[in-house]
């Protein structure tokens, strides 16, 4: 009698961690998709602030190169021209970032050096672990509380 206890028992402890598992690894497909989601969100939202920029920085660009180039001609000094260099760089870094293709420049070098240059994304004394961290807690707390 007490096998067959035994034996629904553990068929029901079986299933109950068959079920726990595959409700954990729903939960971090979950977790997965949703980190996924706001990572791609907040790309978007840096694409379009960049785009808006450019808008605004192209209006500036243009006005300066016109009146600076005007400058130029009524002063007989070319000179005057010389800020439309760094303007021009900052000009085309925004439109590349906002319409070119740096951002797949940067992930493609983002590729390689986690492929090929791991060892300088390590942290300076190695990852955090929870000794350390309940260390420094312990030391910053006013209130010692002990397990």
């Amino acid at each position: 009698m007490g096998f067959v206890f035994s034996k629904s028992m553990n068929d029901s402890l079986r299933a109950q961690q068959e079920f726990m598992a595959m409700n954990s690894r729903l939960q971090l497909e979950r977790q997965l998709l949703m980190q996924n989601q706001m990572r791609e969100r907040q790309t978007a939202m840096q694409i379009a602030w960049t785009r808006e920029f450019l808008k605004y920085f192209g209006t500036f660009f243009g006005l300066a190169a016109v009146g600076l180039t005007a400058g130029a001609i009524k002063k007989k000094n070319p000179g005057v021209l010389l800020p439309i260099v760094p303007l021009g760089f900052i000009f085309a870094y925004q439109y590349d970032m906002g319409y070119g293709t740096l951002l797949q420049r940067i992930k493609g070098e983002a590729e390689n050096i986690l492929d090929t240059q791991s060892t300088l994304l390590e942290l300076p004394k190695g990852p955090l672990t929870y000794e350390e961290l309940e260390k420094i807690r312990r030391s910053q707390s006013k209130i010692f509380i002990e397990k």
